[in-house]
Parts: structure tokens; C-alpha cells; sequence
């Protein structure tokens, strides 16, 4: 029985990702075969998921854990697919197995006519996918590709009304909070490696508490627990970064209801309940986590109390729960947690979708029955509090100039790159960069350091350059590729011994990626130009 569940975690990966491929055959207008298609999977999903969860449970609960293939392996280094079912994720499993069939079911008939009706459905199976990868993965690195894509699909689906300028323009918003949060997690990711000397499941963190417990190891596990800490906070819209989540609801409605109510927004919690073994003995990581969940339950209330847009008060009202939630996480009360999480969930999914038909019923409800209230004076207490809950205690402007100006202001030192040949002297550069990495000049260790360092610097200018210039698209596009071209050098220069399987690897990335954003690129080049 145990050989049986542990093979069909794949299952519950491959679901998802057959009917995506499956929708991509059919056209925008073939409405009804796509929906089938959905209705079909999220059906199937749902009683796959009811029916391995009783056969867990029935078995005695012992966690799951089955590693599917190692995609990458050397003597210091595995990357494994690893897969892992526990109480956690049967709770994340059912609920998003139950939200995804009512959604789905819903949009058949919500997104009726729409002009991106496939490219609706293609984008919520490619999310269904990202968040099946992360609730069943067995390791950070499993994790993070899930991660990745509930990053893209979400950014897709802010900008699905992509004519209109403030959906795209939230959709970066969004996404650059997400960039904050991956970086994050990969440096969390990073630091586990050296602390542990290995690849570990989450099934070991256990024993690299017992290491980070250690003196000479404090700094390390100190380290790794606040990029966990500030990965979850931005995935969970937590302050201080909050104010991208109602930012994040210019697409469909439903679309909101199942990612910014429900699932992608619990997704911080999951990471907080996933890695509690690690930082459980930490006290001050617990107080950080508790203090975090009570400053956004307090202000994000406040800030849902008085805003003008149904959305806007959802969503801030969602960020104040999962705050709570935050406490009960550090103060480990994980069933109670897993319980909030779910009536969270139900509860914000079901208010998006009836939004519109409670905004018409209280339109109509206006014009006959609307009797104005008595003006009341408001205190300097009760004023003030108003006027930061309007202006959401100005925390865009916050993360604006704090978090992006530094950035830009940087970048903007760059500019000149952008003049007529640059690009030119740049790419010769680079071309000696990687000649001399792979020539490998008698360089001290000083010496190589040094060199691989400047080439690194170099990169990180291309690249927030590309961040601030606003002259092409294609041309930030290629100084994007350069940069990856110091990356390879710098490394190249610096490391004692590169695997040739290391450097396919990166490189074919770098390669698919460049070709597929450019053609883009120059595709909508060509529809702008019409």
C-alpha cells in the first residue's frame, strides 16, 4: 500500500499538466470542448484527492515521501523531484481541489464570449500545476520550480486585459514583489547547502535544526530562517508588503477569487508550516513571525474598514486573517491553523464571486431605499485613522521609495548604454570575458577573485540598467543576455573545476529563454506597428 500512494503522488502533477497541453490544441472559440477539458480535470482531481486522502488516512497517516527522479547529480549535488504527502498537504490538496471545481465551473459560463476565454483556462490549469508541485514537493528545490510557476500564472492573469494600462502596469507591480520573494527563497536554498553540506528533503530538516543549533553555525541558520521568513511575508502580502494584493485583482474575478482569496496567497503559509522544523526552537524567529502576522492584522483591518471597492476591502481583509494566521503558525497550533486556512479560503472565494451581484443588488437598492446618514464629527484620533486607511497608510509610496527608487536610481547611472554602438563594445567585452574563463590565464587566487568579482559587478550594472531604461524593449532584451555572458565568466574565472553537464545546463536556460522573450518581443513589435 505504502509502494502504491507513493507512486501516485505523481498523479496529481501530471492531471494538471495534461489537460494544459490538452487545451492548447483547441481555439479561442471552441468554447465548449475547453470547458469539458476543465471541467473534466478538476473533477477527476477532486475525487483523486478525496480518494487518496481516505487511503492515507486509512493506512495510519504516516507521511509520504517519494523522490520521482534525480534530473542532476554529482559528488556534492543532487537535484532530485522529490515528492511528499503529510496532514499539511491532504489540507491544501482538498481545499484547492474543491475551489478549483467550483472556479472552474463558474468561469464556464462568467468568461462566456470572452475574447481570452482559452487563454483563461490554459492559465488556470498552468497554476493548478505550479500549486499541485508545491503542496506534494519533498525538497526547496521541487518547491521552488511550483513557485516559479504560480509567479507566472499570476502575472499572466493581472494582465489578462492586457489593452488596458493599469492591469499590465499591476501585473510588474505584483511580479516585482514575487522577484523579491524567489531571490529569497534561492538564498535560503543556497545557505541550507553550505549548513548541511547536502540536498536535503524536507523530511531532514529536523536533523539541520539540530545543526543550525550549534555555535558556529548560528549566523547561518539566523540567515536562512529570515529569507524563509521574508519569502513567506511578500507570498502572503504581509506588511510591509501588502499593498500589492488588491493591486493584484485587474483580471477576471474569478480569477481573484481562486489566487489573491484562497490558494496563491496561502502559499507563505504552507512555506512557514512546511520548514517549522527548522525554526521551531528558534524563540526570536517565532516573535518575528508573530509580530509581522500582528502589525498587518492591525493595519490591513484599519485599511479594509474604510475603502471605496469590494476588491480592495476583500483583499485587505484576507491579508489581516492570514496574519492571524502567521501567530498561529509561530505559536504552532497548526491544526487551528489549517482550519483558518480553510475557512479563509471558502469564505474569500465565495464574497469575490457574488461581489458583482451584491454591487448591483446595492445599486438598485439606492435609487429606492438610499436615505443619507447624519454627518458625525470625527475626533483627531478617528480622523487620522481614516484619512491612513484611505491613503492605505501610504504603503506603496513605502515600498516605491525604499524598495524600487534605490534601484532605479542605480540603474539610471547606466543610462549610456543605451547610446548608439555601446551595445557593440559590450558584447566584445563579453566575448574577452569568456575567452579569458575559459583560457584560464595563470591568475593568482587574489587575483582571480578579483577578476571574477569585477566581471560579476558588470552583470549586476547590465541588469539594472534594464530595470530603468525605457528606450527598447529589445535592446534592454540583449544587454539582459550580456550579462548572463559576465555571469558565465565570472564563474568560470573563479571556479576551481566546472562540470561540462553545469555549464549545458545554464547556458540552454539562457539560450531558450533569450530566443522565445525575443521572438515575443519582436511579435509584438509587429502588432504595434500595424
Amino acid at each position: 500500500m505504502q509502494n502504491i500512494l507513493q507512486q501516485a503522488t505523481g498523479f496529481f502533477i501530471l492531471i494538471p499538466l495534461l489537460a494544459f497541453l490538452l487545451t492548447l490544441f483547441w481555439k479561442n472559440k471552441q468554447e465548449r470542448p475547453i470547458a469539458r477539458i476543465v471541467q473534466f480535470t478538476k473533477a477527476f482531481y477532486l475525487v483523486a484527492t478525496i480518494i487518496y486522502g481516505v487511503a492515507w488516512v486509512a493506512y495510519g497517516m504516516s507521511p509520504v515521501s517519494y523522490k520521482l527522479i534525480n534530473l542532476y547529480q554529482t559528488d556534492h549535488f543532487v537535484f532530485a523531484i522529490q515528492f511528499y504527502y503529510d496532514q499539511i498537504t491532504a489540507v491544501y490538496s482538498l481545499v484547492g481541489s474543491i475551489l478549483f471545481f467550483l472556479v472552474a465551473t463558474f468561469s464556464r459560463y462568467y468568461m462566456h464570449r470572452d475574447e481570452g476565454y482559452k487563454r483563461f483556462f490554459n492559465t488556470i490549469l498552468f497554476f493548478a500545476l505550479g500549486y499541485n508541485i508545491i503542496i506534494f514537493s519533498g525538497n526547496f528545490e521541487t518547491l521552488f520550480i511550483g513557485w516559479e510557476i504560480i509567479g507566472l500564472s499570476s502575472f499572466l492573469l493581472i494582465a489578462f486585459y492586457r489593452n488596458r494600462y493599469l492591469p499590465v502596469k499591476n501585473a510588474f507591480k505584483t511580479l516585482s514583489n514575487y522577484r523579491i520573494s524567489d531571490v529569497a527563497l534561492i538564498l535560503a536554498m543556497w545557505m541550507m547547502h553550505h549548513l548541511t553540506q547536502q540536498n536535503i528533503s524536507f523530511t531532514q530538516l529536523n536533523e539541520a535544526n539540530g545543526i543550525a543549533l550549534q555555535d558556529n553555525h548560528h549566523y547561518m541558520a539566523v540567515f536562512i530562517v529570515i529569507m524563509i521568513v521574508l519569502s513567506a511575508t511578500i507570498k502572503s502580502a504581509q506588511l510591509p508588503f501588502t499593498s500589492w494584493l488588491p493591486r493584484s485583482m485587474e483580471g477576471p474575478t474569478t480569477s481573484s477569487a481562486i489566487f489573491y482569496g484562497s490558494l496563491s496567497v496561502h502559499i507563505g503559509v504552507f512555506l512557514l508550516l512546511r520548514t517549522w522544523p527548522f525554526w521551531a526552537d528558534m524563540l526570536w524567529a517565532r516573535i518575528l513571525i508573530i509580530t509581522i502576522g500582528l502589525a498587518t492584522g492591525i493595519v490591513a483591518t484599519l485599511i479594509a474598514r474604510v475603502q471605496s471597492t469590494v476588491k480592495t476591502q476583500i483583499a485587505y481583509a484576507s491579508a489581516a486573517q492570514i496574519g492571524i494566521i502567521f501567530i498561529e503558525v509561530a505559536l504552532g497550533w497548526h491544526i487551528l491553523a489549517l482550519i483558518h486556512f480553510g475557512g479563509n479560503a471558502f469564505l474569500r472565494t465565495y464574497q469575490l464571486l457574488v461581489s458583482p451581484s451584491v454591487l448591483n443588488y446595492l445599486v438598485h437598492h439606492q435609487y429606492f431605499h438610499y436615505h443619507a446618514a447624519k454627518a458625525k464629527p470625527l475626533s483627531a484620533w478617528h480622523a487620522s485613522r481614516f484619512v491612513l486607511g484611505v491613503k492605505e497608510w501610504n504603503l506603496d509610496s513605502i515600498m516605491k521609495r525604499f524598495a524600487w527608487d534605490p534601484f532605479k536610481w542605480i540603474g539610471k547611472r547606466f543610462l549610456f548604454l543605451g547610446s548608439k554602438g555601446v551595445i557593440a563594445i559590450v558584447l566584445l567585452l563579453a566575448l574577452i570575458s569568456l575567452s579569458v574563463s575559459v583560457i584560464k590565464p595563470s591568475f593568482t587566487g587574489d587575483q582571480a577573485t578579483l577578476t571574477a568579482t569585477t566581471m560579476l559587478v558588470i552583470a549586476l550594472a547590465l541588469t539594472l540598467f534594464t530595470f530603468s531604461y525605457r528606450g527598447s524593449a529589445i535592446k534592454a532584451w540583449m544587454y539582459l543576455l550580456l550579462a548572463h555572458l559576465f555571469i558565465i565568466a565570472g564563474i568560470g574565472i573563479n571556479a576551481t573545476h566546472i562540470y561540462i553537464a553545469e555549464v549545458i545546463f545554464y547556458t540552454s536556460g539562457i539560450v531558450i529563454a533569450f530566443t522565445a522573450g525575443l521572438v515575443f518581443l519582436l511579435q509584438t513589435k509587429r502588432m504595434d506597428d500595424k
